[in-house]
């Protein structure tokens, strides 16, 4: 399940954080805020990274292997 694919960079954030907010964490260290606004709910994934300067490839692995782990300590 670790090589499993949860989310993408088409993935919206609103739609990230409502179904998976496990990745809450991961968005929030790297200093995405915005999860809330309202943007966020029409923004993907890729565009959210890349108005904040962030290569989106290393964070959606990051969050893809967080949902993994909750996921199989959940199983």
């Amino acid at each position: 399940m670790a090589n499993e694919t949860f989310v993408t960079g088409k993935t919206l954030v609103g739609e990230l954080v409502r179904n998976y907010p496990e990745s809450i964490e991961i968005l929030m260290s790297i200093g995405m805020h915005c999860l809330g606004c309202p943007a966020s709910q029409a923004e993907s994934l890729e565009e959210a990274c890349a108005v904040h300067g962030f290569d989106p490839a290393g964070i959606i692995d990051a969050i893809n292997e967080k949902i993994a782990a909750s996921r199989s300590a959940n199983a």
